[in-house]
């Protein structure tokens, strides 16, 4: 199975059609969060149902500068991995939408616990699969994938522990646009591609190995 990973849309919508371009056909397309720029849900619908045919399965959830209510409109989709799961073949997806409460004050935070109780959910009906993907909008804390230029981390303490308990195979995250990287907590493969509206993304090719590389984008 060929999984594209896109984050950090912000509105350029075409980024993410660009992007499965680049990695040649997939299997299911997943979207991170951050669609829009404080758009709303019917911009996001649009998005939505111009990437359908991008893959045989779309997934997304929504961001920060996103809101409550294109979550909303994601369920109503049946696109949404907030909170919730999808299971392709023998692969589990589950992830959680927005981000934790911030300076930033954007439209859809949340209390950091808040976000893991939501997390956990979808995670737990992905235990048995055989390949478990996790799809968070905000990176774990303590990673290269939520390192701001100043050197501080400023992920999600709740995401991280729930990494660390649970060990998906893979972590697939964004909101912290500089901190495109790589890394692992414990048996976890952790990526953040950097923002899609930069022309960034991840392939996860799941096959008897799991392997996630970024594109090569400057």
């Amino acid at each position: 199975m060929r999984i594209a990973y896109v984050v950090d849309v912000h509105g350029r919508f075409e980024a993410v059609a660009n992007a499965v371009a680049a990695t040649g056909p997939v299997d299911v397309l997943v979207v991170g969060g951050d669609i829009t720029t404080f758009g709303t849900p019917d911009d996001a619908e649009r998005a939505i149902e111009s990437w359908r045919p991008l893959a045989p399965t779309l997934l997304a959830v929504a961001g920060n500068c996103d809101s409550a209510s294109i979550d909303e409109r994601l369920v109503e989709l049946g696109v949404s991995v907030d909170g919730r799961a999808a299971i392709v073949d023998d692969v589990g997806f589950a992830g959680v939408s927005a981000a934790p409460l911030s300076p930033l004050d954007t439209p859809h935070e949340l209390p950091d616990d808040e976000l893991g109780a939501r997390a956990a959910l979808g995670l737990r009906e992905i235990a048995e699969c055989r390949v478990r993907v996790f799809c968070p909008h905000a990176p774990p804390h303590g990673t290269a994938c939520d390192r701001l230029r100043s050197g501080e981390h400023v992920g999600s303490e709740a995401l991280r522990a729930l990494v660390e308990r649970e060990q998906p195979h893979v972590v697939l995250c964004g909101h912290i646009h500089e901190a495109r990287a790589t890394d692992r907590l414990r048996g976890s493969q952790v990526a953040n591609p950097g923002p899609a509206a930069a022309g960034h993304y991840a392939l996860v090719d799941v096959g008897e190995n799991v392997t996630v590389t970024l594109d090569h984008a400057l």
